[in-house]
């Protein structure tokens, strides 16, 4: 076959797999643009573990129609717009590519507003092209709609998991939404049953009792410390406080959920000589 340029719809669905893999990924991109967006509550519905629909929606700045329109364009970002702008990063989202790619391999509609506007917009989307632009009543915010997740790439529709298996990747990145962000109210819901609703906290102890329970929260010990170059503030069971696996560890960096063996192993030992073999730390 001779090197051809592909177009831009197969690029685009390629381009998609590197930022969607399933309904988890979707679900992470869409919370975390409406946390950028200032957001004080975050509600996720969902039907058929995310495949048949994801619908988020929040009550954050909201976009004007004109830049609706560029955020369904990829590499548009309101994050950056020179490549010093990468050193100083505070935000979740800069590179542009997540409405985009999800639009590419979906059915997507985009309602959205911002406060000072009377109408707001709506943007429909079927794999990656705009079916329709048109002004539409909505309270200020985002609301997006994504539909039949990888309808158009069967191959990757294919290797989804079960429901029930989907559902896991998705409660945990809005637990882990919702732990890092206590001033923002996240709902969660799965074919009509809620599966998590917490209010808005003062405290990340507080989000704790609430995500999990009230002995859980009341037997983590809370340590903060500050070095020259970063700041460290951690909750650590106390020694009656163990787990039979390492799933009650939770790291964060700059609020964003991370996988750690080093940080996890240095965990492990300073809490071995006061819990007992076999058993692992919460923190």
């Amino acid at each position: 076959m001779p090197i051809q340029v592909l177009t831009s719809d197969v690029a685009n669905k390629i381009a998609a797999g590197e930022v969607v893999e399933r309904p988890a990924s979707v679900v992470k991109e869409i919370v975390e643009n409406a946390i950028d967006a200032d957001s004080t509550s975050v509600n996720v519905d969902l039907r058929a573990g995310g495949k048949r629909l994801i619908k988020i929606s929040d009550n954050g700045i909201g976009m004007s129609r004109e830049d609706a329109l560029i955020a369904t364009e990829r590499h548009a970002t309101s994050k950056i717009n020179k490549i010093e702008d990468l050193e100083s990063i505070q935000t979740f989202g800069f590179r542009g590519e997540a409405l985009p790619s999800i639009a590419s391999v979906s059915k997507l509609e985009l309602l959205t507003r911002t406060a000072d506007q009377l109408e707001g917009t709506k943007i429909t989307i079927e794999g990656g092209n705009v079916q329709s632009v048109e002004e539409s009543g909505c309270s200020p915010g985002t609301h997006l709609s994504v539909k039949n997740l990888f309808y158009n790439v069967p191959a990757r529709l294919k290797f989804l998991k079960t429901e029930t298996t989907e559902m896991n990747h998705i409660n945990n990145q809005v637990m882990w939404a919702a732990l890092a962000h206590p001033s923002i109210a996240f709902s969660l819901r799965h074919n009509d049953r809620s599966l998590l609703n917490v209010r808005v906290c003062e405290s990340v102890i507080e989000r704790v009792r609430l995500l999990y329970s009230k002995d859980l929260a009341e037997g983590l010990i809370e340590i903060e410390s500050e070095q020259s170059s970063f700041k460290i503030h951690a909750f650590i069971g106390n020694a009656d406080l163990t787990k039979s696996n390492r799933n009650y560890q939770l790291f964060f960096l700059n609020r964003r959920p991370i996988r750690s063996k080093v940080v996890s192993a240095a965990l492990n030992e300073a809490m071995q000589s006061f819990i007992a073999k076999g058993r692992y730390a919460v923190a």
